[in-house]
């Protein structure tokens, strides 16, 4: 089944050792746009989302953990939709466009430098010595030789698996989510199974408060919220440099905290994807897309500064395609973006959904 809180779109998750993907597959033919407005995004394909480019439909919205390294994650995605013959038709066949947005988690610090006594010198290598072509890694090799509908048995922990508890985002993690974590994490989308929140997916590393010297709970988040005859729901992965704020304008999280392990200043970045099951142009994506960031600031404090990379999409199924009133929707994308950022770090309760 379809996850009904996502609104017709399949949602999955790959989580593993203190990061994790998040993949969002909406129905064919979403519109799609984006705005980034923190000063240190990590991204890919953004520049698609624009409305004046020529594509306006997106097949695959990829959040992980790894900063840089994680956007690597989108590639097992690409791979899979293809084979699947999703995608932007070309001559040479479909082009798969796949959206990447991604956070700064304690992966990154296991994502290297090299080890300089290890590492290949630079220039030609003699042939005789050369590594064969092809890749060599067994996780990877079985991500390319894989089916569409078969789980790589090796790689990763298994498709929803959730490590609990995560570790603390000042330690060491696993490495960052790569190709083989995004087709998880889509397969994962495609069998249906309940998307869980929190400490999952790409929110598994989250955290916040570290403006304030604080690690407090970060995670992943979703709300949803109607506009007439419309809906919009809201998955949003909590990694800010600010504080969660409740309804009241205070921080969620007062106190003394934990301290966070210098240097924690460019370790953020919020990002969130919004969907609505209305009619919308590419330009009226944009706005929703705004309207999400406005969400961030009513949760958020401070938000969009330059040590985060914050960034939204927006997506339209097109099922509703009368009495929607764009206005009203955006509103309601707002509220649905600030409640998914709370839900994020705050026990579930019931979903309000008016």
């Amino acid at each position: 089944m379809v996850d009904p809180q996502l609104l017709g779109a399949y949602a999955g998750h790959w989580t593993g050792d203190g990061t994790g993907v998040t993949v969002v597959l909406p129905p064919p033919g979403t519109v799609a746009s984006g705005e980034v407005r923190g000063g240190a995004p990590a991204t890919r394909e953004f520049a698609l989302l624009e409305p004046t480019r020529l594509v306006d439909r997106v097949d695959a919205v990829v959040l992980s953990g790894g900063s840089a390294f994680g956007l690597a994650a989108g590639d097992g995605v690409l791979r899979l939709l293809r084979e699947r013959g999703t995608g932007f038709a070309t001559p040479a066949g479909p082009v798969p466009i796949v959206v990447g947005m991604s956070i700064f988690d304690a992966s990154v610090a296991a994502a290297g430098p090299p080890d300089p006594a290890t590492a290949a010198p630079a220039g030609p290598s003699d042939p005789a010595t050369a590594a064969p072509a092809g890749p060599s890694d067994p996780a990877t090799a079985v991500l390319a030789a894989a089916s569409p509908d078969a789980d790589p048995a090796v790689g990763p922990p298994a498709l929803g698996a959730v490590v609990d508890p995560p570790p603390d985002a000042g330690a060491v993690a696993g490495p960052p989510p790569d190709a083989l974590a995004g087709r998880r994490a889509a397969l994962a989308a495609l069998s249906g199974e309940p998307l869980t929140t929190g400490r999952a997916g790409a929110g598994t590393g989250a955290t916040t408060g570290k403006w304030r010297g604080r690690l407090d709970p970060g995670g992943l988040g979703r709300a949803e919220r109607t506009a007439g005859p419309a809906r919009v729901a809201a998955l949003v992965v909590v990694n800010a440099w600010g504080d969660v704020l409740g309804p009241e304008g205070t921080p969620v999280f007062d106190g003394p905290g934990r301290p966070a392990p210098p240097p924690l200043g460019l370790t953020n970045t919020t990002i969130a994807v919004v969907i609505t099951d209305a009619a919308l142009t590419k330009n009226d994506c944009h706005l929703l897309a705004q309207s999400a960031h406005t969400g961030f600031a009513r949760a958020l404090h401070p938000a969009h500064s330059r040590y985060d990379g914050d960034a939204t999409v927006a997506l339209a199924t097109g099922h509703v395609t009368t009495g929607v009133d764009l206005d009203r929707l955006r509103a309601a994308t707002t509220e649905a973006t600030a409640a998914a950022i709370r839900a994020a770090v705050t026990p579930a309760g019931p979903e309000r959904t008016s």
